[in-house]
C-alpha cells in the first residue's frame, strides 16, 4: 500500500495554467452583473432604455449562467488537485482527508458570508457538495456522466420554479428583490439568515452537481490546461453550447424586458426550463471560449491578460469583496442606496467593481501577495 503523504503544498502561481484562471477572472464580471440589480427596490428607476438593455443582458448572459461557469471551474480545480496529488504518489485516504477539510472550511466561509454579508452565497453550497460527493473525483467517466445527467433534471426544475415565481411576481407588480428582505439594523441582519441557511444550502447543492462533475471530467483530459491539444473540441463546444444557450435563453430575456408577454403558465414554465437548462451549456461554453482565447494568446501575455489571470487566481477573495460592496452600498444600516438606482446604474457599479478588482489583483500580484481568502483556505486545508 502507498503510505499517506504529508500535506502536499498547493500549486504555485507561476505553475498554474492560463485558461482556468483567465476564465475565473472573466467569471467574476458575470457574477457581479447577475447580483448587483437584485439589491435595488425598483429596477426601472432612471433611463428606461438603459434599464431595459441592462435587464436583457443580465437575463441573456449572466443570470443562471454565471453560476454554471463558476461551478464548472470549481469542479475543474478539484480534478486538478486530485490528479496532482495522485501524480505525486498520494493515496486516496490522505486526499479524502484533504478534501474533507477543504469542504468543511468552505462551508464555514460560506456561512460567514451569508450571515455577515449577503445571502447570495455559493461557497458553502460548493463545500457541502464536495463533502457529500468527494469520492466522485475518482469515479469512472460513465459515473460522472450519468450522475450529471440525472441531477440535471431536479436542478433545472428547481431553477425553473424560481424563475416562474419571479415572473409571476413581476407580472403582479411586486417583483422579488433582495431589498424587501433587508433588515433595518445590523443586529437583525446578523441573525436573519441563520434559520433558513441550512435548508437553503442543502437544497442548492443539487444545482451545482451537474456542472461540477463536468468540470472534473474535463480536468482529467487537461482540456483547459492544454487547450492547444483540444482546440477542435473547444471550438465545437464554444459554438454549439453558446449558440444553443442564446437561443434557449432569448425568450426569457424578452419576457423580462416586456418585449414579449404571455399569460400561459405552461409557456412560462417552458421558457423558464429552456432558460435555466441552456444556462448550464452557456456556462461551459464560455469556459471553452476562454480556452480558445488562451490558445490565441499563447505565451505572450499582455498586461490585461496578466491582470485578469491575477484576478482569477484570487477569485474567492474578490467574490467575497463583491459581497462587502453590496452590503456597504445597499443595506439600510449602511449607505442605503437600494431606492436610488435602477438596473442600468447597478450595472455601472458592477463593471466598476470588477475593473477595480482587476487593478487590485494586479497590484497584489506585483507585490507578491496571494488573496487573503485563498491563503486562509490553503492554510486550513493543508494544515
Amino acid at each position: 500500500m502507498t503510505s499517506p503523504l504529508p500535506a502536499v503544498a498547493p500549486t504555485s502561481a507561476t505553475a498554474r495554467s492560463l485558461a482556468p484562471d483567465l476564465a475565473r477572472g472573466f467569471m467574476l464580471l458575470l457574477i457581479a452583473l447577475a447580483h448587483a440589480p437584485a439589491f435595488v427596490s425598483h429596477r426601472d428607476l432612471g433611463p428606461s432604455a438603459l434599464n431595459t438593455a441592462a435587464e436583457f443582458v443580465r437575463s441573456l448572459l449572466a443570470e443562471n449562467q454565471a453560476r454554471p461557469m463558476f461551478v464548472f471551474l470549481f469542479g475543474y480545480g478539484l480534478g486538478q488537485l486530485y490528479q496532482r496529488r495522485r501524480a505525486r504518489g498520494g493515496d486516496w485516504t490522505s486526499t479524502r482527508k484533504l478534501l474533507r477539510r477543504r469542504s468543511l472550511w468552505l462551508i464555514v466561509i460560506g456561512f460567514a458570508n451569508t450571515v455577515v454579508l449577503v445571502p447570495f452565497d455559493v461557497v458553502a453550497v460548493y463545500g457541502l457538495t464536495l463533502l457529500v460527493l468527494a469520492p466522485l473525483v475518482r469515479a469512472r467517466d460513465s459515473v460522472l456522466w450519468w450522475t450529471s445527467a440525472l441531477t440535471l433534471v431536479p436542478a433545472t426544475a428547481l431553477l425553473a420554479w424560481q424563475s416562474v415565481t419571479a415572473l409571476a411576481a413581476a407580472a403582479g407588480g411586486t417583483p422579488i428583490t433582495m431589498a424587501q428582505y433587508m433588515e433595518p439594523d445590523l443586529v437583525a441582519h446578523l441573525v436573519a439568515s441563520i434559520p433558513s441557511w441550512p435548508v437553503e444550502t442543502a437544497v442548492s447543492t443539487v444545482m451545482v452537481v451537474p456542472g461540477m462533475l463536468m468540470g472534473i471530467w474535463a480536468s482529467r483530459r487537461r482540456i483547459l490546461d492544454e487547450p492547444e491539444r483540444h482546440a477542435p473540441l473547444l471550438r465545437r463546444v464554444t459554438v454549439i453550447f453558446i449558440g444553443v444557450s442564446v437561443i434557449g435563453r432569448l425568450p426569457m430575456a424578452l419576457l423580462l424586458t416586456g418585449a414579449w408577454t404571455t399569460a400561459s403558465t405552461p409557456v412560462a414554465w417552458a421558457v423558464a426550463v429552456a432558460h435555466d437548462l441552456t444556462g448550464y451549456l452557456g456556462g461551459i461554453g464560455m469556459a471553452a471560449a476562454v480556452g480558445l482565447v488562451a490558445i490565441r494568446l499563447g505565451r505572450g501575455h499582455g498586461p490585461l491578460t496578466t491582470a485578469l489571470t491575477a484576478l482569477g487566481q484570487r477569485s474567492l477573495t474578490f467574490y467575497l469583496l463583491q459581497s462587502v460592496v453590496w452590503l456597504a452600498l445597499f443595506y439600510p444600516f449602511t449607505l442605503d442606496l437600494r431606492d436610488d438606482m435602477g438596473s442600468a446604474a447597478t450595472f455601472g457599479i458592477a463593471v466598476a467593481l470588477w475593473a477595480v478588482s482587476v487593478l487590485l489583483a494586479e497590484w497584489m500580484r506585483r507585490a507578491g501577495h496571494r488573496g487573503p481568502a485563498e491563503v486562509l483556505l490553503r492554510r486550513l486545508s493543508y494544515r
